[in-house]
């Protein structure tokens, strides 16, 4: 039996490395998703569209550095150690600057540098053997899954984090009080929207059901949110949700009582038939939400700008053109009908701290946050030096315009001193190397965002749910306690699946409809 055991341990790890979730997810990054990120890029447009920037295939060229002499040569890992260097790729992107009219032929231009993840597919070290590694001057046993940035060694540490694109149902204090909230965590192309339903008894009459969102400010109605999307009538809206009586009644009062909100105009809507009754309601509710995101501007702003915060920011994930209002409308029916249950008892709340309901960001996605805020600023940085010429009459030239500084320093600074996008500090790490085993631990460690200051007891329980996933044993003292944690021995981090692949492949089965 234990022959057996040590067995399947050495199979394992003959297939997997304790830092291939880095490596891998770091692959993926370079060889799909850098390309995804300026393919989705709106591309440049100046003088009212006289001109337009087309882009192309990114080129990533292995690790090279320039000599006092203007010469280039090859630069390895220990050398930037030794020499304070940074162990990083140069990426050159296809561009052509057209006027109207005009399609000219792409060429490659430099954009800037990519710090390089050792062991990764671009990395000088991969697939070499011991005695080839001995000869850089490298560790045979170092298994990479780490970058140089300015001659030291930073590591990107794991982020724990609540599954996004997922509802997750909270109550709120106890089951007398009948309140509880709806969360879920939209993300997409790197935007995150943070959706709350929530359920309180009001104080005096009010509404039941409030939801808020981003550039809305505090909180709306849901029911003036559902007609806004669509559901006008207020049958649509009552059994779109649910189809039990006493799930209806809270829903007719809540329309009873936000009606008001709407400032309908008897005179205005006598005479109207079915369908122009529809449309008047649903742009009385698109002008309730323009008033709070727009307030004191033009009706017609208001109404753009309420259409605009409505298709970007409410539930990004499922779609930001003026097609998909439907499905929000439905998704949120639902997502009311799961709260209500929850309020009634006929279901129970989620455990935030079940693995089921969290998911672990490791260096390829972060790198993807952080890739995606520098091509933006480069992109920026490009219109306003085109635009400059312009002004100026200067010829304009592509070359000119990219200062690949604008990207390079983005980047470096952040891996450099562990300030990522979205105000989070700590994400990337000086690498311990008091040991061996010091070292494979801080690439495998993971890390909560939650606050240290506060208890938060639950979140650093031991949860049943990580077995085999989470080291019970390897945790800080002290404010730390729970908050940072390692992966087990064995565990190996799944990578995630491309939707549209999965529904495409549903479709060809006869299972989903068009």
């Amino acid at each position: 039996m234990k022959n057996n055991t040590w067995g399947l341990v050495d199979t394992f790890f003959d297939k997997y490395d304790l830092v291939d979730h880095h490596i891998k997810s770091y692959n993926d990054f370079v060889n799909n998703r850098i390309q995804d990120i300026i393919d989705i890029t709106e591309n440049i447009s100046l003088e009212n569209g006289k001109y337009s920037l087309k882009t192309g295939k990114i080129f990533i060229e292995k690790p090279f550095t320039k000599e006092a002499d203007g010469s280039k040569s090859m630069i390895f890992p220990t050398e930037a150690r030794l020499r304070n260097l940074n162990y990083s790729a140069h990426m050159y992107l296809e561009m052509a600057l057209n006027e109207e009219g005009e399609d000219n032929p792409l060429e490659k231009v430099y954009i800037g540098e990519l710090p390089l993840m050792l062991k990764s597919d671009i990395c000088h070290l991969k697939g070499l053997n011991e005695e080839e590694l001995i000869e850089q001057g490298e560790d045979p046993k170092d298994l990479g899954g780490y970058f140089i940035v300015n001659g030291s060694e930073r590591a990107v540490v794991t982020m724990e984090e609540i599954a996004p694109n997922k509802i997750i149902l909270e109550r709120i204090g106890e089951v007398v009080d009948r309140r509880a909230k709806a969360v879920v965590t939209s993300i997409k192309s790197g935007f995150r929207a943070r959706i709350s339903l929530e359920y309180k008894k009001p104080r005096k009459s009010g509404v039941f059901l409030r939801i808020s969102f981003p550039y809305v400010p505090g909180e709306i109605p849901l029911v003036i949110l559902l007609r806004a999307l669509g559901f006008t009538t207020d049958e649509e809206i009552i059994t779109s949700i649910s189809d039990d009586f006493n799930y209806q009644m809270i829903i007719a009062d809540d329309i009873q009582v936000s009606e008001p909100a709407l400032k309908l105009d008897p005179k205005e809507m006598d005479g109207l038939s079915k369908d122009e009754r529809n449309e008047y309601l649903q742009q009385a509710a698109i002008k309730y939400i323009g008033n709070r995101v727009a307030k004191g501007m033009t009706e017609e702003y208001r109404i753009k700008r309420a259409e605009d915060v409505v298709n970007n920011y409410l539930l990004p994930h499922i779609g930001i053109t003026d097609e998909k209002r439907e499905n929000k409308a439905i998704y949120l029916a639902k997502m009311t009908e799961m709260l209500l249950q929850v309020i009634h008892e006929e279901r129970e709340p989620h455990d935030k701290d079940h693995y089921t309901n969290k998911r672990l960001r490791v260096s390829g996605d972060l790198m993807e946050d952080l890739f995606r805020v520098a091509f933006t600023s480069l992109t920026r940085d490009m219109t306003y030096q085109l635009e400059r010429s312009i002004s100026r009459g200067k010829e304009l030239s592509i070359r000119q315009a990219v200062r690949s500084d604008v990207l390079t320093e983005n980047i470096k600074h952040a891996i450099a001193t562990g300030n990522w996008v979205g105000g989070r500090a700590g994400v990337s790490q000086l690498l311990d190397r008091t040991s061996f085993m010091g070292t494979l631990s801080h690439l495998r460690r993971v890390v909560s965002p939650l606050t240290r200051s506060q208890p938060h007891f639950e979140a650093r329980d031991l949860h049943p749910t990580q077995y085999g996933k989470i080291c019970p044993n390897e945790t800080p003292e002290g404010p730390n306690c729970g908050l940072v944690k390692n992966l087990a021995l064995m565990c190996n981090i799944s990578e995630g699946s491309d939707s549209e692949e999965i529904k495409e492949i549903i479709k060809n089965m006869n299972v989903l409809e068009e």
